[in-house]
């Protein structure tokens, strides 16, 4: 569908396997098996119907009218990925892996979380499916997403916390990548973000990307306009911004709309406590694949924060890395302190609590729009619903007195 990755799974120089011996046959037979099943017409509409009568897709594209009054500039639309069930983009991935999964004849599924939406979200694919699952979770992610484990464990997954290094989303993805070298031949390892080996960049890619195909037709149907003039997402990995940009990202480029990928800068760039991976990190190998991320001197990875546990991740997908280079797209940062104002702001005017992770979207896009004027359109990528941050987002504005207790 798209021109990258090449055979070897790079985009540029981004992506590829760097990874141990053992996990190579995994994924040349999770390689073969993928390609064989996005040609069978069978599976592909095995795959929509599920996204349609479950999910509920297509997700809706709204006209957000009293932000884009509030903003003062540019015309505000919302791709509503927060509809979804489950509340967010990531089941659109686990349905496409898990059917995989059925389809190579693999019996368990495990996968990695941060913020808790990939986990409920492979937890109700393999409920559905009739798989045994296991979730990965760092221990601070635990504590910050208590709403998601619950509804983890009442899907039937088994939670387990990972209490090693920052105990965030990084270490959860060790703890499952071990797992998956010791039990590769009876298990599915479901990757929810645009990162790791190849091919797991390109299949989330390629799930993900009904986000973008479908903004592109109900925008012009709305609108009888041809594109937008900005498209803005978060990025953590980088899932929901990969699957809004790719059908935009290798357009002409006279055609193309800015892509505005938006990070976590944390407590700030120059304070080193951020999950800024483009616009402050280096080039490296993180779980499998080359990409930018956060690393000192020495080529040690360092520690991410973001007040978004979606957001902590200390890497971001060889896709972001090679549209950076390439001018393909933009990446910004935004911090904790911005993010928190756009989530109380977007629930105050709009009437929809976002995910802290798309709060970061909102934060730029409150600047982004002005500077555009009116004539334009921009368009934000709602990737989940704030219910599992409510928690989190009241302890930390609490902490800092901006709600009362």
């Amino acid at each position: 569908m798209y021109p990258m990755p090449n055979d070897r799974g790079r985009f540029g120089m981004y992506g590829g396997r760097y990874v141990p011996e053992t996990l190579i046959p995994a994924l040349d037979e999770l390689t073969s098996a993928y390609q064989e099943a996005r040609q069978d017409p069978t599976f592909n509409e095995h795959v929509t119907r599920v996204l349609q009568e479950y999910v509920g897709r297509p997700s809706r594209l709204s006209y957000a009218e009293n932000l884009t009054r509030a903003y003062g500039g540019a015309h505000i639309w919302l791709k509503r990925e927060d509809l979804n069930h489950t509340g967010a983009h990531k089941i659109n991935n686990t349905v496409g892996q898990v059917l995989l999964a059925k389809r190579m004849g693999k019996t368990r599924i495990i996968a990695e979380t941060g913020a808790g939406q990939h986990g409920v979200a492979t937890a109700t694919a393999a409920a559905m499916f009739g798989l045994p699952c296991v979730v990965y979770m760092g221990e601070e992610d635990v504590r910050r997403q208590a709403l998601n484990v619950f509804r983890m464990r009442l899907l039937g997954a088994e939670v387990i916390p990972v209490t090693s290094g920052t105990r965030t989303l990084k270490d959860a993805t060790n703890e499952a990548i071990r797992d998956w070298v010791t039990n590769v031949r009876d298990t599915f390892y479901v990757i929810g973000s645009v990162v790791g080996p190849h091919p797991y960049p390109m299949m989330v890619r390629d799930f993900q990307s009904v986000i973008g195909e479908e903004t592109i037709s109900q925008f012009q149907e709305r609108t009888g306009r041809e594109m937008p003039d900005a498209v803005v997402a978060c990025v953590g990995g980088g899932s929901n911004a990969i699957g809004i940009f790719a059908p935009f990202a290798y357009l002409d480029p006279a055609k193309r709309p800015r892509l505005i990928g938006v990070e976590a800068a944390g407590h700030g760039v120059e304070t080193g406590s951020h999950a800024a991976s483009i616009s402050a990190g280096k080039r490296g190998v993180l779980h499998g694949a080359m990409m930018y991320l956060m690393s000192s001197n020495d080529g040690q990875i360092t520690p991410a924060h973001s007040v978004s546990a979606g957001l902590d991740y200390p890497g971001v997908g060889p896709e972001h890395s090679y549209y950076a280079d390439e001018g393909m797209a933009e990446y910004v940062g935004v911090d904790d302190a911005e993010a928190l104002r756009a989530f109380q702001h977007v629930a105050e005017v709009e009437g929809i609590i976002p995910a802290l992770e798309t709060s970061h979207a909102f934060a730029y896009v409150q600047h982004l729009a002005p500077e555009l004027g009116p004539d334009a359109h921009i368009v934000i990528n709602l990737s989940g619903r704030g219910d599992k941050d409510v928690n989190e987002a009241m302890r930390v504005l609490e902490r800092v007195g901006e709600v009362s207790s």
